[in-house]
């Protein structure tokens, strides 16, 4: 099984996260939270129930820039 999430938080921690966005739908994902990259791949969709993970995520590296 390919490592996606893991790989994800690899390009995070790597500086290529550039965004995220909530969309109702992207492909057969629905609801969708898109992660922007600046290398390729640059869109990685995320499904619902990985939502609580990644904004956790999101919140200490916020919090980690804030200090």
């Amino acid at each position: 099984m390919y490592p996606y999430h893991n790989r994800i938080r690899q390009r995070i921690q790597n500086d290529e996260f550039i965004k995220y966005e909530y969309v109702d739908k992207y492909k057969n994902i629905a609801p969708c939270l898109l992660l922007h990259f600046s290398t390729e791949p640059k869109i990685r969709p995320v499904r619902s129930h990985r939502f609580e993970e990644y904004e956790k995520l999101f919140k200490e590296m916020a919090a980690s820039k804030g200090s």
